[in-house]
């Protein structure tokens, strides 16, 4: 009897919310950066489309600090909805593909190297090693003052 209850109950749900809506509620507040993975060009390109500037995450599989900040850092929601809406983010492993060419190109010392870029692809502002969310969000203000 209490599994028909919860048939007919479960059967005669109308949501209060369009499903469309809350789709695009879900895709506006995401719980972390979303970044471009190992791509410069292809974030180069949306930059210049949408004039916004690059936040590169430059990073090594093996380093722990990097780990950390996309556990710790990029996953903060203040932090990720920041980034999501100002930057076009691009995370490059710097030992693979096209990163050790940009590795050399930008002069790269340690890891995690984190830089933004104009959205000409220039270099405005750059750090190394962790940084907390309020750090990174400082740095970000930091470098968006340049514009």
């Amino acid at each position: 009897m209490l599994l028909l209850s919860v048939f007919f109950s479960v059967a005669s749900f109308k949501p209060i919310v369009p499903v469309r809506n809350l789709v695009a509620v879900w895709f506006a507040s995401v719980d972390k950066i979303i970044f471009v993975e190992n791509d410069w060009n292809a974030a180069v390109k949306k930059a210049s489309a949408q004039k916004k500037y690059i936040f590169v995450d430059c990073y090594a599989t093996w380093c722990g600090p990097c780990k950390m900040l996309k556990i710790r850092t990029f996953t903060n929601r203040k932090v990720a909805d920041f980034f999501n809406k100002n930057f076009i983010n691009v995370s490059i492993d710097m030992e693979a593909g096209q990163g050790p060419a940009l590795a050399q190109k930008w002069q790269i010392q340690a890891y995690p190297t984190l830089i933004i870029f104009d959205e000409n692809a220039k270099p405005v502002l750059g750090t190394m090693g962790f940084m907390g969310p309020d750090d990174l969000m400082r740095f970000a203000e930091q470098a968006l003052q340049k514009k």
